[in-house]
């Protein structure tokens, strides 16, 4: 499923529309560049390969750029800002987030349109001003006078969401600030739980990380509410922190030491894949596509070589016997957690 019509780039992407260009119509359609990576997440990214990554992305057919305040502190936006400058805006959407409020060393709220520097850091702040603050800082860094898709970045108070944050937002929305409105998180029972009570008011949202070949619990119940009320899906996190882009040299599930189990079960995916002559990250970046109601995938990259990686899975061809198998032994490994479970009994 393409991105929904109403939050794809307002004019011609070129490269997307070139006749029989079917892979340059995927990337523009269906991927995403999440631009954490790029605001030195976990690793410091000079700006020429942040500038370079997004160029590269642009190159490759991608429209669709991700980002937040919280990732550098501000820097993440400041950077893709940077690197659109001179671009159509219309031929681009460009996600934020907001919920978070970004502060300096000593705890004060940065001028708008600031990073933190250093010792800064980002709190949550769900209210309307914090919300109408923590967009107006976005729009400077970003050096536009709208975004196209606004997230609520991690909501830690859903009924304080409901209350302050997502009225916030839903006036934006109607002042044309924003075209869409969603939520981002990595837990499923909060998402859904705003997806039902925020009636109707949800455009997209965005799981990270359970909507991937190893993690299938927003299938469960957030998915389902979210097809029954019409609410687009983007899924985020496609490789559970590394451990489905590569489960030797990167075992990592959500950001800690995968379990031998995932790291096991990942292995005989990729074993799967190479038979196939399909590369695990490539099936991790396309499966997503496969689940009703996913519209788009986005996934960090912090060089041009990594837009690369995922881009080229645009091209691959995976046959329909590997989803069987990859969904296989997904099954297999959700049995044995049952087993132990039921073998222990329930406290």
């Amino acid at each position: 499923m393409a991105f929904r019509a109403g939050l794809r780039p307002l004019t011609s992407t070129g490269a997307a529309d070139a006749a029989g260009d079917v892979a340059a119509t995927l990337a523009a359609s269906s991927f995403g560049l999440g631009c954490a990576p790029i605001g030195n997440l976990f690793t410091p990214v000079a700006e020429a390969d942040a500038e370079a990554t997004v160029g590269r992305a642009l190159e490759r057919g991608l429209r669709f750029f991700d980002t937040a305040p919280h990732y550098g502190e501000g820097v993440s936006e400041l950077r893709l800002g940077h690197a659109l400058a001179g671009v159509d805006r219309d031929s681009v959407v460009i996600a934020t987030k907001v919920g978070r409020v970004i502060v300096d060393a000593d705890g004060a709220p940065v001028p708008s349109g600031g990073t933190g520097g250093p010792g800064g850091t980002t709190v949550g702040d769900l209210g309307r001003d914090g919300v109408l603050r923590s967009l107006e800082g976005s729009l400077a860094r970003l050096g536009t006078d709208r975004v196209d898709l606004l997230y609520l970045h991690d909501p830690a108070d859903v009924d304080e969401a409901l209350r302050g944050a997502l009225p916030a937002m839903l006036e934006l929305r109607d002042q044309g600030v924003v075209r869409a409105v969603g939520v981002g998180m990595g837990r499923n029972a909060p998402v859904a739980r705003l997806v039902r009570e925020a009636a109707g008011a949800l455009d997209v949202v965005m799981p990270a990380g359970r909507v991937t070949l190893l993690d299938r619990t927003a299938l469960d119940d957030l998915l389902p509410a979210a097809r029954e009320r019409g609410v687009g899906v983007v899924a985020a996190g496609v490789y559970n922190s590394g451990v489905l882009a590569d489960p030797v040299a990167a075992p990592f599930f959500d950001y800690h030491p995968a379990s031998p189990e995932q790291v096991d079960q990942a292995l005989r995916m990729a074993a799967a894949c190479h038979r196939e002559g399909v590369d695990l990250p490539t099936a991790a970046v396309r499966w997503p596509l496969l689940v009703p109601g996913v519209e788009a995938v986005v996934v960090g990259a912090r060089t041009p070589a990594e837009v690369d990686v995922f881009a080229d899975a645009a091209d691959a061809v995976v046959p329909d016997r590997l989803w069987t198998e990859l969904d296989a032994i997904a099954s297999s490994a959700e049995q044995a957690v049952d087993t132990v479970i039921g073998s222990h009994g329930t406290a």
